[in-house]
C-alpha cells in the first residue's frame, strides 16, 4: 500500500463535458505498471476486468465521462443501488462514497471494457476536476469484485465495504486536497482564513469591551498577492507532461496559474506543499541569503521565508452554526457548530508557540483536526495545551465540530399556508439572543423566504422590527442591520403577512432522468385518485401546484418542495457558542520574545433553517446513545 499520496493524472472538464486541461505524471505511472507486473499472476483470474494499458486521451476521458453521467443519472451518480443500476456500474456497489470517487469505462480495439479507477471527483463552479491517485492493484481488484456481486448494502464498519477501504488510503485523502485546491485556483476562491483584529493596539479592560461592542475590526493583509503572471513554461519539469484541449472554458491566465501551481506543488506527481500562498510567494520573490535559517534549526516546508518586522500573534475563533428548527413535538430541533482557530503569527526566526485551549471538554467536541505544524498531546483535562511552529500568513491552526453549549441564538417558528392558488399567508414569531449575555452581541440578522419556482408580485405585511424587501423569487426581512446590533438583551420579532405570486404556469423541466423512472405515469394515476378523495382545499391547491415541480438533485437539499423553509443569516461577536476560548496572557513563545497577542471571536450562520410548521420537511432519525 502506498504510504503517501501520488497522482497518476488529473483532468479538468467544463459543464459541456469538454476537457480543457489535463496533466499526466509518467514517474507515477511507471510505479503503477511496476505494481501491475508484480501482481500479474493474481490479476489473471475470473473477475473479467481489464486494466487500462495506457492513460486515455482527453477525448476518450470526455466520452467516458458522458457515458458515466448517462449511466449514473448525473456526474455524482446515485450513490445507492436502484432499479436503474446495472452490474459493473458505480451505483451497483451500493456505497454513497461512489458519489465522490467514481470510475470511468473506455473500450480497447477489441471492444472490451477498460476500467479507470479510483477517480476523485470535485465539482467547483462550472468545472469538474478528476484526480487519479496511485493505489495498489489489489484495491482495483476489490472494487471490481464489488461491482459484480449480486447482493447490495454494507454493514456499518464491515471489512468488505468500500468506504473504509478508500478513506484509510493517504492517496485518496491527498487527491481530494489536490482537487479542492485546483478548483479554488480555477474559480479564484484562493483566500486566506479571516483574522479579525482591533484597529488599534489592545490595552485591555473596559476600553477593549467598548471598542469590540461597536465593531471596530479589520482584516489582516495576506502575505503575498496571487500569481499575476507565470513562468511555468520555463519551470516545467521533465517528470510531467501537459496536454490542453481547444481553448474554451479556461482563460490563458488560469492555465498558467494551474501549470505553475502543479510544477511547484507536485512536480513529479507527489504533492509537496499545497499551500497556494507559499507557492505564490516563492515564485514571486525567490530566495535570498537572509532567508537561510540558523544552522542548528531545521526550516519546515510550511515556512519557506523568515519573517522580519514588528512581531505579534493574532488568534480568531470562527464558528459556524448549522440548525434545523421544526417547532414540532414529534421532531426535535437540531443544531451543531463547526469551528476553526485561525492564526497569524508574525514572529522572527523559527520559534515555537504554546498556549492552553480553554473549553475543549465543556464544548463537547466531536471531531478535531490540526495543521501539520501543531504538536498535540493526549487531551483529557479542561485546558488542552497546544504547541506549534507557525507558518507564514493566515492559517487554520485547528478545526472542530461541537454541540452548541447554549440555546439557539434564534428560536421560534415560521408558518406558510396557501389561501389560494396564487396567494399565501405567512407568520413569523421569533426570539433573538434569548439567554445570551454581554459581551455577546448580534451584529446583524436577516431572514429570507425563497420561492425558487414562483415569481413574487407583491407582499402585504408589517414586521414588528426591521425592514422588508422583495425580489423576483424571495422576500427578505432585515431584522437587525449592521451598526445597530443588540447586546445584553433578547428581542422578540413578529412578522405576519401575505405574499402574491404570478399565475402558475406548469412546465415540464428535465430532471435527473433515471432517478424518476416512470414517475410521470404514476403521477397521472395518483392525480385522479387524489382529486376524488381530497376534502381539504389547501391540500388540493398544494397538490395542483406541486404536481409539475421539477425533482431536485441531491446537491440542492433545501429545494425539495416549493414553500418549505426560511433561511436565517446572522453574525455574533464577543464570544464563541461552544465555549472554546484562548487566554492571550497564557500564550508562551520559545525562545522568549516580547510580542503582543490579540484574540477575537466571530460566530456566523451556516444552513440555519426554519422549516414551515404547516408544510412537509425532511428529517433524519437520530440513534439513541
Amino acid at each position: 500500500m502506498p504510504s503517501s499520496c501520488s497522482i497518476r493524472a488529473l483532468w479538468i472538464l467544463t459543464n459541456q463535458d469538454t476537457v480543457v486541461f489535463s496533466r499526466r505524471f509518467p514517474v507515477v505511472e511507471k510505479r503503477w505498471w511496476a505494481a501491475c507486473e508484480r501482481d500479474k499472476s493474481r490479476m489473471e483470474d475470473d473477475l473479467k476486468y481489464n486494466v487500462v494499458p495506457s492513460l486515455p486521451t482527453d477525448s476518450e476521458i470526455a466520452n467516458a465521462f458522458v457515458d458515466h453521467k448517462k449511466r449514473e443519472g448525473s456526474a455524482r451518480g446515485f450513490g445507492i443501488r436502484i432499479n436503474q443500476s446495472v452490474e459493473g456500474s458505480d451505483s451497483w456497489v451500493d456505497d454513497p462514497i461512489t458519489r465522490h470517487i467514481i470510475s470511468l469505462c473506455t473500450k480497447n480495439e477489441e471492444e472490451k471494457n477498460l476500467v479507470l479507477w479510483p477517480l476523485v471527483l470535485h465539482i467547483k463552479g462550472h468545472y469538474c476536476i478528476l484526480v487519479l491517485p496511485l493505489v495498489e492493484p489489489d484495491h482495483l481488484k476489490t472494487y471490481t469484485r464489488m461491482c459484480k456481486r449480486s447482493d447490495c448494502g454494507n454493514a456499518v464498519g464491515a471489512d468488505k465495504s468500500l468506504s473504509p477501504l478508500l478513506l484509510n488510503l493517504p492517496s485518496i485523502t491527498g487527491a481530494f486536497m489536490v482537487g479542492h485546491m485546483i478548483g479554488d485556483i480555477i474559480t479564484g476562491d484562493v483566500t486566506e482564513p479571516e483574522i479579525v483584529i482591533s484597529a488599534s493596539p489592545s490595552v485591555g479592560g473596559l476600553l477593549d469591551s467598548l471598542t469590540g461592542s461597536i465593531g471596530i475590526s479589520a482584516r489582516a493583509k495576506p502575505v503575498a498577492a496571487p500569481v499575476a503572471g507565470s513562468t511555468a513554461s520555463g519551470a516545467a519539469t521533465s517528470g510531467a507532461m501537459a496536454s490542453d484541449a481547444p481553448k474554451i472554458g479556461l482563460r490563458s491566465l488560469d492555465r498558467d496559474a494551474i501549470r505553475s501551481f502543479i510544477s511547484s506543488a507536485m512536480p513529479f506527481g507527489t504533492p509537496l506543499d499545497l499551500n497556494y500562498t507559499n507557492i505564490s510567494a516563492v515564485e514571486i520573490n525567490g530566495f535570498s541569503s537572509a532567508d537561510i535559517p540558523p544552522a542548528d534549526q531545521k526550516q519546515p516546508a510550511w515556512k519557506p521565508y523568515l519573517y522580519r518586522g514588528k512581531q505579534r500573534i493574532l488568534f480568531t475563533i470562527h464558528e459556524t452554526v448549522h440548525a434545523a428548527m421544526y417547532d414540532r413535538d414529534e421532531i426535535p430541533d437540531s443544531k451543531k457548530i463547526s469551528g476553526q482557530v485561525n492564526c497569524r503569527a508574525e514572529l522572527e526566526g523559527l520559534p515555537d508557540v504554546m498556549f492552553p485551549l480553554i473549553g475543549l471538554d465543556t464544548a463537547r467536541v466531536e471531531l478535531l483536526s490540526f495543521h501539520p505544524c501543531a504538536q498535540v498531546p493526549e487531551h483529557g483535562n479542561e485546558k488542552q495545551s497546544l504547541m506549534f511552529s507557525p507558518p507564514l500568513g493566515n492559517f487554520v491552526l485547528m478545526r472542530y465540530q461541537a454541540f452548541c453549549g447554549m440555546g439557539p441564538p434564534i428560536k421560534g417558528f415560521y408558518q406558510l399556508s396557501m389561501v389560494s392558488e396564487n396567494e399565501g399567508a405567512f407568520l413569523f414569531k421569533l426570539r433573538l439572543m434569548e439567554g445570551y449575555r454581554a459581551p455577546l452581541s448580534m451584529d446583524f440578522c436577516t431572514v429570507t423566504m425563497p420561492f425558487p419556482r414562483r415569481r413574487v408580485l407583491s407582499f402585504d405585511g408589517t414586521p414588528s422590527i426591521g425592514t422588508v424587501s422583495v425580489a423576483e423569487h424571495l422576500v427578505e426581512w432585515k431584522i437587525i442591520t449592521t451598526g445597530r446590533g443588540i447586546s445584553g438583551k433578547s428581542v422578540e420579532a413578529t412578522f405576519p403577512g401575505t405574499v402574491k405570486f404570478a399565475p402558475w404556469q406548469p412546465q415540464r423541466l428535465p430532471t435527473s432522468g433515471a432517478v424518476l423512472g416512470n414517475m410521470e405515469d404514476e403521477e397521472s394515476d395518483a392525480e385522479t385518485e387524489s382529486t376524488n378523495n381530497m376534502a381539504n382545499v389547501e391540500d388540493l391547491l398544494m397538490e395542483k401546484m406541486n404536481k409539475d415541480l421539477q425533482a431536485v438533485d441531491l446537491e440542492e437539499p433545501f429545494c425539495w418542495q416549493a414553500y418549505d423553509y426560511a433561511k436565517v443569516s446572522f453574525k455574533i461577536m464577543g464570544g464563541s457558542l461552544s465555549g472554546m476560548s484562548i487566554d492571550p496572557k497564557s500564550v508562551s513563545i520559545f525562545p522568549a520574545v516580547k510580542a503582543p497577542v490579540e484574540f477575537s471571536t466571530q460566530v456566523t450562520s451556516g444552513d440555519y433553517i426554519l422549516w414551515n410548521t404547516l408544510g412537509k420537511c425532511p428529517v433524519a432519525a437520530i440513534p439513541k446513545a
